[in-house]
């Protein structure tokens, strides 16, 4: 983060309330949840906190139509379950292509609006599970360029070419134009 921000985790606010993600789309996902935030800090005296920025996340599936997209991690209802649907749901299927993409949004004080930035990871789907690492459908997700998944590239690796990761970098760089 730019110098002089300071990132604080929800434990550190106190916030603890469940958030509904009821929104049709991952932009609209990240937008409840920033929001739901930063009233909860309005409403708590919280009149320090400059902003509140909030992610969702989708694995979309190019042979699915986008699928599971914003329903990624309920798809099926548990993790090994959604890895199951998706194999189950590409067999017999060649294209094989798909992207995670994060979306964030950051809310600030300052701001007559919010501000919404992505990053997306594109891959395929492997036509088995393979590694023990990271969560979700990591143990089936092949970035490109790369010939593991997810679940097998060590976590430093993963987390310096994720989606997320270049989300982040993005809204590192929309806070440095805007200080």
């Amino acid at each position: 983060m730019p110098e002089g921000i300071e990132v604080l985790s929800l434990k550190d606010t106190g916030f603890e309330a469940e958030i509904e993600e009821n929104g049709r789309t991952l932009e609209e996902n990240s937008l409840i949840k920033a929001q739901a935030v930063y009233a909860w800090l309005e409403a708590n005296g919280r009149t320090g906190v400059d902003g509140v920025f909030a992610d969702d996340t989708g694995l979309e599936i190019n042979a699915l139509n986008g699928a599971p997209g914003v329903f990624t991690a309920r798809w099926a209802g548990e993790p090994a379950a959604n890895r199951k649907k998706a194999l189950r749901e590409l067999e017999g299927k060649d294209d094989r292509s798909c992207r995670f993409r994060t979306v964030i949004t950051l809310i600030r004080r300052k701001e007559p609006d919010h501000i919404q930035v992505e990053g997306i990871v594109r891959g395929r789907i492997a036509e088995e599970e393979y590694g023990e690492g990271g969560f979700g459908y990591d143990p089936l997700f092949v970035p490109e360029g790369y010939d593991k998944t997810f679940g097998e590239l060590p976590a430093e690796l993963k987390n310096t070419i994720s989606h997320r990761a270049r989300a982040l970098e993005k809204l590192v760089e929309v806070l440095k134009e805007k200080a």
